[in-house]
């Protein structure tokens, strides 16, 4: 988004006929993102130092503000109240990623498994943009495929064997991402 149409997005009205809704969108999800990043840091590092605490509150709000100067944090950004979707659809996924790890180990170890690699065209029917990248990185995150290019609703994917190839074509992960909601 240019400078031009981010501030024009910014000064359009919401629901609410105002500015001021959008400014309290942004407002909690900045909020949040910091308590959620601050969060994040503490499990990770596990120091509770009143120093090192200091230190990862400064880098939290430093963290935070560079995104909210850049507008990565703003009204579009994914809605907090669809996390729970998103875990579904996260179990989903990695019960693909261990089956296709599994498959994939048996070609290398099994030589009677033939590998044959394949290009495939799918049609992405998710309606927004972040339906259609949920979709390319599940594909991408799943052992033994790869998304090569996303056009308009074109996804060129490489394929490990034919299997693989079929399954997605079958549709199965794009009707998983539908049913569980997560890309509108």
């Amino acid at each position: 988004m240019t400078t031009r149409k981010a501030r024009d997005w910014y000064n359009q009205p919401t629901r609410n006929n105002t500015k001021y809704g959008k400014d309290l969108i942004i407002t909690m999800r900045t909020l949040f993102a910091a308590v959620l990043i601050f969060v994040f840091w503490l499990l990770l590092s596990g120091h509770t130092g009143l120093l090192l605490l200091s230190l990862g509150i400064i880098s939290t709000l430093l963290t935070v503000f560079l995104g909210h100067r850049m507008r990565v944090i703003d009204a579009e950004s994914y809605p907090i109240e669809k996390l729970p979707r998103l875990f579904g659809y996260y179990f989903f996924l990695s019960k693909e990623i261990i089956l296709a790890n599994i498959d994939v180990i048996k070609r290398i170890l099994k030589p009677g498994k033939s590998i044959s690699p394949q290009v495939i065209e799918l049609t992405a029917k998710q309606p927004s943009d972040l339906g259609k990248v949920i979709y390319a990185n599940s594909i991408t995150l799943t052992p033994g495929t790869v998304t090569m290019d996303v056009n308009a609703n074109q996804l060129k994917v490489h394929a490990l064997s034919k299997e693989a190839a079929d399954d997605l074509a079958s549709g199965r992960m794009a009707k998983a991402i539908h049913k569980s909601k997560v890309e509108s």
